[in-house]
């Protein structure tokens, strides 16, 4: 993955930025939209690039997949995709939809919080809050998954991955483009405090996860 050093990175395979590309039929609030995302300013220990987005979730999209590393470490990883659809979606309650991926390796007493899924939901909104943003219609899912290892593979330790699915309707702005690099930031606020690190800026106030040692060599 390509380092972002604190700005989305410019590279792309080409697939990712057809949506938001010479087309004359992609609406010009996407375009914005799009732009704004590749100009956010990010914390330097996320790699973002563009990835191919899905197809007929909406009638334009746009997506980026994000890493937290530390070294040759990644402690947590996401995906975050821009959907649009000009007419509108009653589910949605907007034009305009963000759909995220998150998720980190956990140790397991830090795990065994029954209190854990509600923690890391709140980071999801909290971050938003926590930059002002405007949003609504926010759902999701957060889920923990624990691994043991047996066989050839007994040496390593059990481990914890949480997992948080979740979507929101970014609410628009001026010329009907919502704040798409505030709203990345955010991502990247959440992704980071995912991953561990200590806070910084506007999320000074959040409490994170005890820094992990980093995942375990097979």
């Amino acid at each position: 993955m390509a380092p972002a050093q604190g700005q989305f990175s410019d590279h792309s395979d080409g697939a990712a930025t057809e949506e938001s590309g010479g087309d004359d039929s992609v609406p010009s609030a996407f375009r914005s939209a799009v732009d704004a995302l590749r100009s956010a300013r990010l914390r330097p220990e996320l790699e973002v690039e563009p990835t191919r987005p899905p197809q007929r979730l909406a009638p334009h999209a746009y997506a980026l997949e994000a890493a937290v590393v530390d070294g040759e470490d990644d402690l947590a990883d996401g995906r975050l995709v821009l959907l649009h659809d000009p007419s509108g979606h009653d589910t949605w309650q907007g034009t305009f939809r963000l759909v995220t991926l998150v998720r980190a390796e956990l140790e397991p007493e830090m795990a065994a919080d029954p209190l854990l899924p509600e923690v890391c939901w709140s980071w999801l909104t909290g971050a938003l809050d926590a930059r002002g943003l405007s949003y609504g219609e926010a759902g999701g899912t957060v889920t923990r998954a624990g691994s043991h290892y047996f066989g050839a593979l007994g040496a390593r330790r059990p481990a914890t991955q949480i997992e948080i699915r979740a979507s929101w309707t970014p609410r628009e702005g001026r010329g009907g483009v919502p704040d798409t690099a505030g709203h990345l930031t955010a991502w990247g606020d959440l992704l980071c405090q995912l991953a561990g690190l200590p806070p910084s800026g506007t999320d000074a106030a959040v409490v994170t996860l005890p820094q992990r040692r980093g995942p375990q060599k097979p």
